[in-house]
């Protein structure tokens, strides 16, 4: 397991353009790329330096911090419309972004502005002195620093990767959220899940609270519980969902409160349970006709999204085994006579476990190339899918996801369904092209 800069990433330029208080959004985040050797460098010492310097501690904020391989985004999602719907003032972190960095943080549900992070960035530059940090790092602080200077009620740290060793981790939560666990960025965080989920346990603090939503939950992951003698809420055991009677809806069943009739969400299941189930932990669950209401308009851009109608049109950004395993159920509700199937993915991903729970779907293939440092070939595309016993007839290859998504929208048919998946970048190509349209 690697837990130090990899010689496996590009390394940036140095001695950077100058920004000020005066310079853009675009110009910081040019700069910010520039000047750090590395895109990853995993440790706390130098963000932590800089946070006390800045005096940044969130001690005034209910922090609650949620790391996992999947969902995370989509529970931190939840708790900030069940949290605003109390009347809190909730500001949330999570990353990466899709088409627009300012998605990274928002405050009541709404983006922040630019001039805000330009300000935060400015602050970070001035108080960093000669610590070096990553492009992650600089935005990790600078969310920190706009919560605190708003003065939130509640603040939702999204983890980055992993948990133990990422920027998230310098603030003590007061509660810590893990919502699954499974192979992913092996190379920093294990090969095993034993391994990941240690990793992942590292957000926990002695004699804290915590909720566990993986629903088979490593060895590993126990062992950490006990040893920091975590007050620890477990999926299956302390909380779950069940079919209602009428199996058009469903119930929640958590340690204290049962919630019924609740409309299918919008965001995976596993992840509304795991948000409800924190809720609960922290005496902030509404009522039940209120979460009813909240489910039923809970959504994230990104996360088994339609963004067309005719052609029907879903995107979502599941990138490894355990999330294309989730999206062959959820595809069912579809009933598509056929899909189109729009694939980029990352270099650093397993490719032909990613796709093998899709291999026995009645699909069209369009498997693209992806660029940058991290950029996987669509020829290794088709070969993982041929591996997974995909007739090389139902595959055809593009040199962008433009061109594949344009030749499957050109392919689509009434009853049809075009779906676009493998990473953020390949989603966030296809929703650039429709902002354009």
């Amino acid at each position: 397991m690697t837990q130090v800069a990899s010689s496996k990433l590009v390394n940036k330029q140095h001695n950077p353009a100058t920004v000020s208080s005066e310079s853009s959004l675009t110009q910081w985040l040019t700069y910010l790329e520039s000047i750090h050797p590395t895109a990853i460098d995993m440790g706390l010492t130098r963000v932590k330096n800089v946070a006390e310097r800045l005096a940044i501690t969130l001690s005034d904020t209910l922090v609650i911090t949620v790391a996992g391989t999947n969902g995370k985004g989509t529970t931190c999602r939840l708790l900030e419309q069940a949290l605003l719907a109390q009347g809190k003032t909730v500001a949330v972190y999570g990353s990466p972004h899709l088409v627009d960095y300012r998605e990274r943080v928002r405050i009541n549900g709404e983006w922040a502005n630019a001039s805000a992070f330009v300000a935060a960035f400015n602050d970070i530059e001035q108080a960093r002195g000669e610590i070096s940090l990553t492009y992650f790092e600089f935005g990790t602080l600078a969310a920190m620093q706009m919560m605190q200077q708003w003065q939130v009620d509640v603040a939702i740290l999204e983890v980055g990767l992993g948990g133990r060793l990422d920027a998230t981790n310098i603030i003590d939560p007061d509660l810590a959220i893990i919502t699954t666990i499974d192979l992913d960025h092996q190379d920093w965080l294990g090969d095993t899940r034993d391994e990941i989920a240690r990793e992942k346990a590292g957000i926990m603090r002695a004699q804290g609270k915590a909720v566990l939503g993986e629903l088979d939950p490593p060895a590993s992951l126990h062992e950490e519980v006990n040893r920091l003698n975590v007050d620890a809420v477990w999926a299956t055991r302390d909380f779950f969902s069940a079919p209602y009677i009428d199996e058009t809806t469903w119930n929640w069943h958590g340690k204290s409160r049962v919630l019924t009739q609740l409309p299918k969400p919008h965001i995976p299941l596993q992840n509304v349970c795991t948000a409800l189930a924190a809720l609960e932990t922290l005496d902030l669950l509404p009522s039940e006709e209120r979460v009813k209401h909240i489910i039923a308009n809970t959504h994230l851009p990104g996360r088994q999204q339609q963004i067309s109608e005719a052609p029907l049109v879903v995107v979502d950004v599941a990138h490894n085994p355990q999330a294309t395993k989730a999206m062959r159920l959820w595809l069912e509700h579809y009933q598509a006579s056929r899909i189109h199937a729009v694939v980029g993915m990352l270099k650093d991903k397993s490719v032909t476990e990613t796709l093998a729970p899709l291999s026995p779907l009645n699909a069209q293939w369009y498997v693209a190339d992806t660029h940058g440092p991290r950029g996987l070939g669509a020829q290794a595309l088709a070969d993982a899918l041929t591996q997974n016993k995909v007739s090389a007839s139902c595959i055809a290859t593009f040199d962008s996801v433009a061109s594949a998504y344009s030749q499957a929208r050109e392919a689509y048919s009434p009853g049809d369904l075009v779906l676009v998946f493998g990473s953020f970048v390949t989603v966030a190509e296809v929703m650039s092209v429709h902002q354009s349209e």
